[in-house]
């Protein structure tokens, strides 16, 4: 019996995940709603980060061992709104790498379970 390829595998691996976030932070910082939130931010750092879990969430070889989610984007003041921005970008630019819609629906139901960690609860 053949085992069936990762998502990781699917998208393209290593390579393609990192031409995904560099198009994601690319359109990120394009934008002015989202530009504030990583001023004075090491990005080759971040996207490094974000490679490294984008990996992980696909099934790839390398488990994230970064901080928390909701530890690294406590005291950030992220928006509902603007979370759902974020993922937008996110599913964008995976759509635009030619991710299939197994990838897509994988990484929408993972930002999905972490929002409520990242999101800054008002009132």
């Amino acid at each position: 019996m053949v085992a069936s390829a990762s998502l990781y595998e699917k998208i393209g691996g290593g390579p393609a995940v990192r031409e995904v976030v560099d198009a994601f932070y690319t359109d990120v910082l394009g934008d002015t709603d989202l530009k504030p939130y990583f001023d004075g931010i090491d990005m080759a750092r971040l996207k490094r980060h974000m490679v490294v879990l984008l990996c992980s969430v696909l099934g790839g070889p390398e488990g994230y061992r970064g901080r928390e989610l909701g530890e690294a984007h406590k005291n950030l003041g992220i928006s509902d709104e603007h979370y759902a921005k974020v993922g937008d970008k996110l599913v964008t630019a995976l759509r635009d790498h030619n991710a299939g819609e197994d990838v897509v629906q994988h990484v929408t139901t993972v930002l999905n379970q972490v929002r409520p960690s990242i999101v800054e609860k008002t009132g």
